[in-house]
């Protein structure tokens, strides 16, 4: 399918290519045209001169042009060294020829026509002897387009009466230097305009689809789940077209949400709720101490459960209906993560862990502290929950690229293939290798909620080099 981008350009390239055609041929075509309009009016003029030169000496020039041939013959012989503009002119290239009062030729200084020819028949010769203004353009060569001769005639007079005519003539060849340079510089001009015409357009196309263009990445990038801010569009009815798609996805994303925590959460809430029921179902039997002592147990135990649930639910659920941060601030990775790490000292103690810690003080980002601190402490918790006892975990932080990277690698069982398409969705969780027992499975998604609203990423998979699993965030660097 064309792009949008590419039907303006094509479109705005017919036009063009239509525009060159429509204005340039007339204009070529009248180039030749005016050259020799130019070229002629010279040649009236001399031959007006000469003529008049001859109608001075009465019938003597009629009769006697010996004259003017040893004249012209001096003329032709000379060197010329002429540069008309890009013209090198070597030579006199206009003759002329002189008929009697019935057009029989009686000189040419030329190799038009032989002495005696009738010359009546001609234009030039048969105009000028009625009193008429008398010109013509006549090939050499029928077969040969640049054979033309331009012919200008102008009356000998003796006494008030045409006794003869002069004609001066000149070979088109000697202009088509003039009129192939024009020509051609008018096609550049013309295709130049082409160009700029199409630079423009290409530009324009940017500027009218660049909108367009970021509303497509915005649909796209809601497509695979993500949730970029709505896109700032200008002009009335492209920021109406802009808040109508984020309107939908709002009100999509909100029905799937809805949908997906109802399904989720009765499902996760069965197993709490069923485990206090059966607890206090017991409870009303007369029951040893002990043994209520557990069932109480249970009972509180099971309520912590759903309580942090439902504290984990609500603070996801304030997370994912944000675009945007609120009051960020300049947040120090290397002195967060030491404080979060000193946080889990009793836990690295119990299962004797050995933190590992490569952090680089250069690592800067701007965000909210409670978020990235929420979300780099459950990824260690993970770690930790996975890690065999005197397990290590280590912990990177480092620049790359503009970004800030941090990793955090256990050597604990790694994920299964079968969970890795379902590590971030909201519920799922894994077993603990040593206890067996499964944590909200809301953490993962928190923290990568947390972290792309940051504009960051957030990867979890396997380690490559040894057992075990991976987490890498990516920040923007501050």
């Amino acid at each position: 399918m064309v792009s949008l981008t590419n039907r303006i350009l094509i479109s705005l390239a017919l036009m063009a290519l239509a525009g060159f055609a429509v204005l340039l041929n007339p204009i070529l075509d009248r180039v030749e045209r005016q050259y020799l309009e130019a070229t002629e009016e010279p040649m009236v003029d001399v031959a007006e001169i000469l003529a008049a030169l001859l109608s001075n000496q009465g019938g003597h020039a009629i009769l006697a042009p010996e004259a003017w041939r040893s004249g012209m013959e001096s003329v032709k012989a000379k060197p010329l060294n002429a540069k008309i503009y890009n013209l090198m002119k070597d030579k006199v290239l206009m003759d002329f020829y002189i008929t009697d009062a019935a057009g029989r030729l009686i000189y040419d200084s030329g190799t038009v026509g032989q002495v005696g020819e009738d010359f009546s028949i001609y234009l030039d010769v048969a105009r000028t002897l009625r009193g008429e203004y008398g010109a013509r353009s006549s090939r050499l060569d029928e077969a040969d387009p640049t054979s033309s001769v331009m012919y200008v005639g102008a009356p000998i007079v003796n006494d008030g009466e045409i006794i003869g005519v002069l004609t001066v003539y000149k070979p088109q060849r000697s202009m088509l230097l003039f009129i192939i340079e024009t020509k051609q510089r008018l096609i550049r001009l013309g295709l130049l305009a082409v160009g700029l015409v199409l630079l423009l357009g290409w530009l324009l196309s940017k500027w009218v689809t660049q909108p367009l263009r970021r509303l497509t990445a915005y649909a796209a990038a809601v497509s695979r789940g993500e949730r970029p801010p709505a896109p700032v569009m200008p002009g009335r009815h492209l920021r109406i077209l802009g808040e109508s798609t984020e309107a939908m996805r709002e009100a999509l994303e909100n029905r799937k949400y809805v949908e997906s925590y109802v399904q989720s959460l009765t499902h996760e809430m069965k197993s709490p709720i069923a485990g206090i029921r059966g607890a206090a179902e017991l409870l009303q039997e007369d029951l040893p101490a002990a043994k209520r002592t557990q069932f109480l147990a249970n009972i509180e135990l099971e309520s912590a459960r759903l309580q942090n649930l439902v504290d984990q639910l609500l603070a996801l659920a304030s997370l994912e209906n944000r675009t945007e941060l609120g009051d960020p601030v300049e947040i120090e990775l290397g002195a967060l993560i030491r404080r979060i790490v000193n946080h889990h000292e009793s836990s690295r103690l119990n299962k004797k862990i050995h933190f590992e810690l490569q952090l680089s003080d250069e690592c800067r980002v701007e965000g909210e502290l409670f978020l990235l601190e929420t979300a780099l402490n459950n990824l260690l918790q993970n770690a930790i929950d996975f890690s065999p006892l005197e397990g290590r975990i280590e912990i990177r932080a480092w620049l790359e690229a503009r970004q800030v990277v941090i990793s955090i690698c256990d050597e604990g069982p790694g994920i299964p293939e079968f969970a890795l398409e379902r590590i971030f969705d909201r519920f799922y969780s894994l077993p603990r290798p040593h206890s067996e027992r499964r944590s909200s499975g809301l953490g993962l998604c928190f923290a990568r909620e947390a972290v792309e609203l940051h504009r960051g990423s957030l990867q979890v998979g396997n380690r490559e080099d040894q057992a075990g699993a991976e987490a890498v965030i990516r920040l923007p660097q501050l």
